[in-house]
């Protein structure tokens, strides 16, 4: 056995069915954008790398490839570029500005949102999307949502968000259209923040 050989074989699979899997993951993500704050479950199966979760993997299964750029943290496990290299054709860039989803797993910092791509004022849409997996969507402090998706408020829990989020996200959304969107993964969860949410202390 070559070693090129070696390497695949020993890659995780993608989905079991992937373009049924994958429009069942981006339908599911669009509705989270589309209602922000509510939290939907992933239930596709694929193989999930060390440091990933399922839903982080299914994610980015769905939404990366190579037209769209990735950053990931430094120090992330090696095997986890290779298998979205092999699944997604991914292009991996060294700096959050330079990529369109911005992948934050667990543990590893966030960068600023300021760092990542704002988009243009004639492409708004070419933003970044940062990923980011937390600790929890439902044991931290309670945040209010509101804005477009949500009828009066939405509660959020998400705990492993940085101190100076609110903050960050109080600026994103006075750049609007421009801005960066979010969504939070745990386990096989996610929920979507879009850059039109507003977010408050409950």
């Amino acid at each position: 056995m070559t070693t090129q050989t070696a390497r695949s074989a020993a890659i995780l699979p993608g989905f079991a069915d992937s373009p049924v899997d994958s429009q069942i993951v981006f339908r599911t993500l669009l509705d989270a954008l589309s209602h922000p704050g509510l939290i939907y479950s992933l239930e596709v199966q694929s193989g999930v790398p060390a440091g990933l979760s399922p839903a982080m993997t299914a994610t980015l299964l769905t939404l990366v490839d190579v037209d769209a750029p990735l950053w990931l943290p430094e120090g992330i496990s090696a095997d986890v570029g290779q298998f979205l290299r092999f699944h997604c054709s991914s292009r991996i860039v060294e700096e959050p500005r330079l990529a369109t989803f911005v992948a934050v797993p667990a543990g590893n910092g966030i960068p600023a949102l300021t760092d990542c791509n704002q988009g243009d004022p004639a492409y708004p849409d070419q933003s970044a999307t940062m990923i980011i997996e937390v600790e929890s969507l439902e044991a931290g402090a309670p945040l209010r949502l509101s804005g477009p998706g949500i009828k009066d408020t939405q509660l959020l829990r998400p705990q492993g968000l940085p101190g100076d989020f609110l903050a960050q996200w109080k600026a994103n959304n006075q750049r609007f259209p421009l801005g960066v969107d979010i969504i939070l993964t745990q386990g096989r969860l996610v929920c979507g923040l879009p850059r039109t949410c507003r977010i408050e202390v409950a």
